[in-house]
């Protein structure tokens, strides 16, 4: 089956999203790769709250990570939960991870505890699994609901976890505003229905 807008087959749009989430995955390791390199240089694009200077790692602290295990504990679940976000659609895909980019780090701007450095892809993480539990049900669509249980039911134990404020060394806070601009995403970006085809008049 063909999308009728982009002429898309089923297997086209997979395919990119598998291109797209692979290139993705792979420039976070190379980004890593460079930070050990430089001894560290990159963790400076972590973001320090509420220092004006800071705005401008809003984006990129997105991309950094604090090490190799940080990096492989975000590679799978982003990895997954974005092939299966981006199998809607790669332009409302990009919009989707853009809104919750920005509104997370910004977020943690705002409201991480002072003197901390964040970065990291899980607010990206944890945005895409709001975005997916709940778009089926915004847009009445029942695979798209299945898709939200079943995701629930197998990343839902570990996103509790990382909302908890008792953990360590974890931005709880970031975590919550990837959770909560995903779901808001989901909002923002839903697909409407297509109209009823009508007969045009001869």
């Amino acid at each position: 089956m063909s999308d009728p807008h982009t002429g898309w087959s089923q297997g086209d749009r997979a395919l990119a999203a598998g291109k797209l989430m692979l290139a993705w995955v792979a420039l976070l390791w190379l980004l890593e790769v460079v930070d050990v390199a430089t001894g560290h240089a990159l963790d400076g694009f972590g973001i320090t709250p509420r220092d004006p200077s800071e705005l401008v790692d809003v984006v990129p602290s997105s991309f950094i990570h604090f090490g190799f295990a940080h990096l492989a504990a975000n590679t799978v679940p982003l990895l997954v939960l974005g092939f299966l976000a981006a199998l809607a659609g790669l332009r409302r895909f990009l919009l989707v991870c853009a809104l919750i980019i920005v509104v997370d780090g910004l977020g943690v701007w705002l409201i991480a505890p002072a003197d901390t450095n964040t970065a990291g892809a899980s607010g990206v993480i944890f945005g895409l699994f709001g975005f997916l539990l709940v778009t089926g049900f915004v847009e009445r669509r029942p695979l798209g609901v299945l898709a939200g249980v079943l995701i629930a039911a197998i990343w839902g134990g570990s996103i509790l976890t990382g909302l908890a404020p008792t953990q360590t060394g974890v931005s709880w806070q970031g975590h919550l505003i990837g959770l909560l601009a995903g779901v808001a995403a989901a909002f923002l970006f839903r697909r409407r229905p297509e109209p009823s085809g009508a007969l045009g008049a001869a």
